[in-house]
């Protein structure tokens, strides 16, 4: 035995850097491929930088997965055998985290009350430690500086963009803390928009004089997928013709996908994300068929549903119950079994767990494979929370995959996954709004919402929602086009193989496009539209949008209604189905009627 681990094991004294250096890179569940008993050379880099210089503050910025957890308890670790710290405190997000954290520290040693109250007067004798929220150090700060004051502590601070949230957040933090001996901060998701600033995050000015966050270690998404630290995401996007009444009684029909308002863009995919509908009931058909091909070579593979609120939740459920033939566990926020719930599935092998909140960052089921974003959140930070569900990698060549609407604001994010942003304090306000972050948004999608009475009002009805393979975005690429729910293009895109290097993912999603267009190229005239080459078909469809957009703002007409003219006077399907040259051919026509031409 370590001499690290000579007497009690509840003693405050058995923090091991022995167990430390065999923890697993990535803390729960197994490392990724090939890096089990070692840390990852990014943890080693941060690491040395971190003891060579010993600073106050130290920002690691890693992706999801990467194993921020086993970096922190390392250094905590060698911080206490060198009698630097004598105590560590983990400020963390949620109640699920602190016993996530506590159970991590135990590993090595480090015992870290993940009960400890602000009522307590001090820490019992065989702790190390304690885990503590952020709400609960803003309900009493000063409680926490002064009970460390006397302390050598290590404040590990995670997801440290939550001292951001509000201001009592940040203020209490900065008050608690500015007495630690040091404070590592941790982040795995963007940054958020707004301009305070976050508390022990140094700020430099760009060669703009825009004062962005400066990370001390940087460890992103692309080079931990260079690595083989991170699964790559086939995002499997799906469209479909909407139809649905306005609060104002009026009957609306839209393609998602399609340009539109950004009411009608909302209202669309609400209606999309109808549990009574038929477009979610295809996609979750189509995610478990995906599920299955994906436990072929992956046993546990699990899937994750990501719902906007309680009562859809328990809709989808549900759907999937029908469909699996098996009971699906549902996770909500008011539940005081949540976190329960979220370590059965972890460590069973279950088909499916639908979740409103309890998929926000650090929450980690490491068999999560396949998910469904039937959320109507759309914030880059949420996005980002969200899909780093499902990327800790267990072995080499798993894949992850993940059923979207087809939004074009989703499609962006998922198509930028690689791309990293710095906080900024001073940022133009145009600077904001083309990044498209809206906080508020991200603060209702986490919480219980009544979405469809805030958004569409309370005379707001579903009436249908047709679901359509849409594509699939892979590397920051598209692949394939329209195909039919349950037609064997789609399969071919659903039947990739579970484990598979990502060039090879590439590779095959290549040859099912070629493949599906030639085989649309060999239909009779007499059959089906073919489809036909891509690009072109979608700068016609962006001619169209446009066209229409004006003729809306010249006749005050609906967008969604003119497209059911257009569809009224030259045939054929709605855009999103439409062949090159019916689109050339609505385009034509929307010129007459500019010209007063029938």
């Amino acid at each position: 035995m370590s001499p690290e681990l000579k007497g009690s094991a509840h003693s405050p004294h058995s923090a091991s850097v022995s167990a430390a250096e065999n923890l697993s890179p990535v803390f729960p569940r197994r490392a990724a491929w090939g890096t089990a008993g070692s840390l990852r050379a990014w943890q080693a880099a941060a690491l040395e930088q971190f003891l060579e210089t010993m600073p106050q503050d130290f920002l690691a910025v890693a992706t999801p997965g990467a194993g921020k957890t086993t970096f922190a308890l390392r250094v905590a670790t060698e911080l206490m055998s060198r009698k630097i710290i004598n105590e560590v405190v983990v400020v963390a997000p949620t109640e699920h985290l602190k016993y996530q954290w506590a159970e991590a520290g135990a590993r090595v040693g480090l015992q870290l009350d993940p009960d400890f109250a602000n009522s307590n007067i001090g820490l019992g004798a065989s702790f190390n430690g304690a885990c503590v929220t952020y709400a609960q150090v803003a309900r009493a700060p000063m409680f926490h500086r002064q009970r460390i004051a006397s302390r050598k502590t290590l404040v590990i601070l995670d997801e440290v963009h939550h001292g951001g949230d509000n201001l009592s957040w940040g203020d209490a933090i900065r008050a608690a803390f500015s007495v630690a001996k040091h404070r590592l901060s941790l982040t795995g998701t963007p940054f958020r928009s707004d301009t305070s600033s976050i508390p022990f995050v140094t700020y430099e000015s760009d060669e703009e004089g825009v004062y962005r966050s400066k990370a001390d270690y940087t460890y992103g998404y692309a080079e931990a997928l260079r690595d083989f630290v991170v699964r790559p995401v086939m995002f499997m996007s799906y469209t479909g013709s909407m139809q649905w009444q306005t609060k104002h009684g009026e009957v609306m029909e839209a393609t998602l996908g399609e340009p539109l308002t950004k009411d009608m863009v909302a209202q669309a995919w609400r209606t999309a994300l109808d549990p009574s509908g038929e477009w979610i009931q295809a996609v979750l058909k189509a995610a478990d068929e995906r599920l299955s091909v994906v436990r072929r070579s992956v046993p546990d593979a699990g899937g994750l549903v990501i719902a906007t609120d309680h009562k859809t939740a328990k809709a989808y459920a549900g759907l999937l119950d029908k469909i699996t033939g098996e009971k699906t566990t549902v996770v909500l926020s008011d539940d005081n079994t949540a976190s329960d719930k979220i370590a059965q599935f972890s460590a069973g092998t279950s088909r499916w767990m639908v979740a409103v909140r309890m998929v926000s960052e650090g929450v980690d089921v490491p068999r999560l494979c396949v998910g469904v974003y039937a959320t109507s959140a759309s914030t880059p930070l949420f996005f980002a929370q969200a899909i780093g569900r499902f990327v800790r990698s267990r072995k080499r060549g798993e894949t992850a995959s993940v059923f979207l609407p087809s939004v074009p604001r989703l499609l962006g994010l998922a198509g930028e996954l690689e791309a990293q942003r710095d906080h900024a304090l001073n940022r133009p306000a145009s600077d904001e709004e083309q990044q498209g972050w809206d906080d508020e948004s991200l603060a209702e999608a986490n919480q219980e919402e009544k979405a469809s009475d805030d958004l569409e009002g309370p005379g707001y009805r579903a009436l249908s929602a047709a679901a359509t393979f849409d594509k699939v975005v892979f590397d920051g690429d598209d692949f394939g086009s329209w195909a039919e729910v349950g037609s064997d293009e789609e399969a071919d895109f659903l039947g990739i193989p579970g484990l598979l290097e990502p060039d090879d993912v590439a590779t095959l999603l290549r040859q099912h496009q070629q493949d599906q267009q030639s085989k649309a190229a060999k239909r009779p005239a007499t059959g089906p539209a073919p489809v036909m080459n891509s690009r072109r078909r979608r700068e016609k469809r962006q001619e169209l949008s446009k066209i229409v957009a004006a003729y809306s703002a010249k006749t005050g007409r609906a967008h969604a209604l003119i497209h059911t003219d257009l569809r009224n006077a030259c045939g054929g399907p709605e855009v999103a189905r439409a062949s090159l040259e019916e689109i050339e051919a609505r385009i034509a026509q929307l010129q007459r009627w500019f010209v007063g031409r029938k």
